[in-house]
């Protein structure tokens, strides 16, 4: 019966994990898809001729004339590919992102997971060893030898482990944490900055090409009134260059840099929560170690108390001997509890930062 209770739980904890998972596929899929259709639309428009047709009178006293023809240049070829690469520049980038957000966002949610996880164990370690007492106690008040008033101070000490108990699981129940990078944080914001630093840079290609053009156009005219026999071909080649590059180029290398700079101190952007997360892990590790200490303290007087008691002889020192004990299994609990919170955290920072 336990086994498959647990094995129910194994697999509703699988189907949690492999849901987010999926969320967070779907999301960046969703978000790439949009990214990539747009950049083709771009693409198809830049790489296709123009066709143009009108008509024109090419000097006062000529006559009109129908002119039909297509026109390329060739630095809409050159962005339609460049156009292409930041978007999937983008995409990169958006996926480093989520998933550098992702794992600072649930870091504390995860880690305080494991330590209540952690929590449930000692409980349960302290519920074994607070029910072998409980037994010897309600045979020695069979046999007369204690009061039912000892019984009751043990049952006292279950009743709070029980609901101990009952507010852990609670606490993980409420507790949602989607699968979490195995990547340090460290080299996830990395990926991140390098997502950015490449995304700008095939911006920075993107714009550059608004600098030169080489236009080809070809087409026909034909004289309308009176009418000629025979259209006559044409074709013209222009060149524009803008007198501005190397002074519009050198802006352009600027905006990466100070990009780069603003991320780097931006509120709510990965490197600034990266930061604020490790400020709030470490304080809490010193918060942590002061209760520990103190803990330990408490614990250290409950040891020598029954170590100076020995082997009980009296109903009086047995019963005293029980509530010591009662209050050494709660304290072990709290200073388990903190201990591995402390060396959880440390543990989290090193592989992290």
């Amino acid at each position: 019966m336990r086994r498959n209770r647990w094995m129910s739980v194994l697999a509703s904890a699988l189907l949690m994990i492999a849901s987010g998972f999926a969320a967070d596929l779907k999301d960046q899929m969703a978000y790439c898809s949009y990214v990539m259709e747009q950049a083709e639309a771009q693409r198809d428009l830049l790489r296709t001729p123009i066709a143009a047709a009108g008509m024109t009178q090419p000097e006062t006293g000529l006559p009109l004339q129908l002119v039909g023809g297509a026109s390329l240049g060739l630095s809409d070829l050159r962005k339609a590919g460049l156009t292409m690469d930041a978007a999937r520049k983008n995409c990169e980038l958006y996926k480093a992102t989520t998933g550098a957000q992702q794992d600072i966002q649930y870091a504390l949610a995860s880690l305080e997971k494991e330590a209540l996880r952690n929590r449930l164990v000692l409980i349960e370690q302290a519920l074994t060893s607070l029910d072998a007492l409980m037994e010897k106690t309600s045979k020695m008040v069979e046999a007369q030898n204690a009061t039912r008033l000892m019984l009751f101070t043990l049952q006292t000490t279950k009743i709070k482990l029980d609901a101990d108990r009952a507010d852990t699981q609670l606490k993980i129940a409420a507790l949602y944490t989607p699968p979490l990078s195995d990547k340090p944080l460290k080299d996830l914001v990395a990926e991140k900055q390098t997502g950015e630093a490449n995304e700008q840079k095939a911006l920075d290609k993107l714009s550059r090409q608004n600098n030169w053009d080489v236009a080809l156009s070809v087409g026909v005219h034909q004289q309308v009134n009176p009418v000629a026999y025979g259209a006559q071909p044409y074709g013209a080649v222009s060149i524009n260059y803008n007198l501005a590059s190397r002074a519009i180029n050198k802006h352009l290398d600027h905006a990466v840099d100070a990009y780069n700079e603003w991320k780097s101190v931006q509120e709510g952007d990965v490197v600034r929560n990266m930061e604020v997360l490790r400020q709030q892990l470490v304080e809490s590790v010193s918060a942590q170690e002061a209760k520990l200490k103190s803990m330990q303290e408490e614990s250290k007087q409950i040891e020598r108390n029954l170590q100076l008691m020995g082997n009980p002889d009296t109903s009086a020192a047995f019963d005293f001997h029980n509530q010591l004990t009662a209050a050494q299994l709660l304290l072990q609990i709290e200073t388990g509890d903190a201990g591995f919170r402390i060396d959880r955290v440390r543990e989290y920072l090193a592989k992290n930062y």
